[in-house]
């Protein structure tokens, strides 16, 4: 937003509050950026001009965020009466016949939701690219991804349009985006944030909503104002104990972290990645943390058939569904070729398998926990990607070699998942900038409902080492 690219969504608000800015005023100058930046890094699918400005006239909830321009991913959270596509041909025509219960908490926080932002297809992949919107690209250079598949929330914070956005994580798909783009990004505990309605959890559990940010108050003041069960949720995190932002402000005590520098996988950091690691663990030990290599032992085979067993079942399910809405086969004309073989895949599965996975994942989060407290930890610390972010195509749902794609799309940040697999919070920091200018976060992990904790130790780095006002070359604020 041209002239407000300096401040958070707390301090918009706080504008807001002290009626030296407007709603409306807002509103525009968001929109303004928004075309600007779309020409030159295509990061939105639409705009919601008049809904927008309807929300604002009909009067805005007091909230924390009251007249803070927001976007909404094209996937994760349904806003009645406009589309939602997914981002997949085969749902080019869907519009959603409900908000979502994140929806009305974030109009309840006073946000004022006027965009959307792209997706590559079902959030399949860590790089957001599709064949029905095309390639979003990361202002810090527009020839590499800005992350997947919240490529297109990181896009448009990281360039200063507004100030934070929602993004959905189901394997890394917050953190990695900011973690290409220079951003505050948090993967809540299962359970913490809603998901529905209907459905109050998708990929067997695995995927959450929260948002993407420039900082980590904004995260946290979001975290406040959404968290808690839904209606019809089966599970709910811990409650708190006290406010997410409380804890921002707050230093942690000493800490005991675990450098975790083999993902399960076997993938270790690159030289870039390491670098991002040493200089957060000699900050860390500055501010009188106790950082020692350590790993869990963790079945990496086990964990990433599961994750193959789970995507590919549910994207046959959603294949599916559209056939029978559709009254017709799906093909090559709807869904990418990645996807198309992930619903052939899922087709085959057989019924055990997914007890199977849901076994190793459970397994998996005893397993952590027991490293945990045998090793008296607090904290997991790991690279949020093993490498800077990538170039765009090299983890497009249309590869022109299959075997290179799943190489690349299963090491560039292999250390996500098990968080997701697990139930556990995580957050990825912008701790590190590359030779080449790129940034690359930090990734830090915490028990579930430890949400405090990771906002804790972020608003101390945060203090410790700014980043706020750091801009990419390509900024609309």
């Amino acid at each position: 937003m041209k002239g407000f690219g300096q401040y958070d969504a707390t301090g918009l608000a706080e504008l807001v509050a002290k009626r030296d800015v407007s709603p409306e005023e807002l509103l525009t100058s968001a929109l303004e950026a928004a075309e600007a930046a779309q020409a030159d890094l295509n990061c939105f699918t639409r705009f919601f001009d008049g809904p927008a400005r309807e929300q604002i006239s009909n009067g805005l909830s007091d909230g924390p965020f009251k007249g803070v321009p927001f976007a909404t991913k094209d996937l994760g959270v349904k806003l009645k009466g406009q589309p939602m596509t997914n981002g997949s041909r085969a749902f080019k025509d869907n519009v959603a016949d409900m908000d979502a219960t994140l929806t009305e908490r974030y109009r309840k926080a006073g946000l004022v939701i006027f965009a959307q932002t792209t997706s590559p297809e079902f959030g399949l992949t860590t790089s957001t690219e599709s064949a029905l919107y095309g390639l979003t690209r990361n202002p810090w250079n527009t020839a590499h991804t800005s992350g997947g598949s919240s490529g297109g929330a990181s896009a448009c914070v990281a360039s200063g349009v507004i100030p934070m956005a929602h993004a959905s994580d189901g394997g890394g798909s917050i953190r990695i985006p900011a973690a290409c783009t220079g951003l505050v990004g948090l993967k809540p505990s299962r359970g913490r944030v809603p998901m529905g309605p209907p459905l109050s959890e998708n990929w067997f559990g695995l995927s959450t909503n929260h948002c993407v940010s420039h900082s980590v108050r904004d995260s946290a003041a979001l975290l406040d104002a959404t968290h808690g069960q839904e209606p019809g949720a089966r599970y709910v995190a811990p409650a708190p104990a006290s406010s997410f932002l409380k804890a921002s402000k707050t230093d942690p005590k000493p800490l005991k972290i675990a450098l975790w520098t083999s993902a399960p996988n076997g993938v270790r950091p690159g030289e870039e990645a390491q670098a991002g690691l040493e200089r957060t663990c000699a900050l860390l030990r500055d501010l009188g943390h106790i950082v020692e290599e350590a790993a869990p032992a963790l079945d990496g085979e086990a964990l990433g058939k599961g994750m193959m067993m789970i995507v590919s079942s549910a994207m046959a399910a959603i294949a599916d569904e559209r056939e029978a809405t559709l009254g017709r086969k799906i093909g090559a004309d709807d869904f990418e070729p990645v996807s198309l073989r992930f619903i052939e895949l899922g087709r085959t599965v057989p019924m055990a398998e997914l007890v199977k996975t849901n076994s190793a994942f459970t397994e998996a989060a005893w397993v952590l926990e027991q490293f945990m407290q045998t090793g008296g930890y607090d904290l997991l610390l790991a690279p949020t990607l093993s490498q800077p972010p990538v170039e765009l195509g090299v983890l497009s749902l249309d590869p022109s070699d299959f075997d290179a794609y799943g190489e690349a799309v299963t090491t560039f940040a292999p250390w996500c998942p098990v968080f997701n697999q697990a139930g556990w919070p995580a957050i990825s920091l912008p701790l590190h900038i590359t030779q080449e200018g790129l940034p690359l976060g930090m990734m830090f992990g915490a028990r579930l409902g430890r949400e405090d904790l990771l906002y804790s130790i972020a608003g101390q780095l945060e203090r410790a080492a700014p980043w706020t006002d750091r801009r990419a070359p390509i900024w609309f604020g």
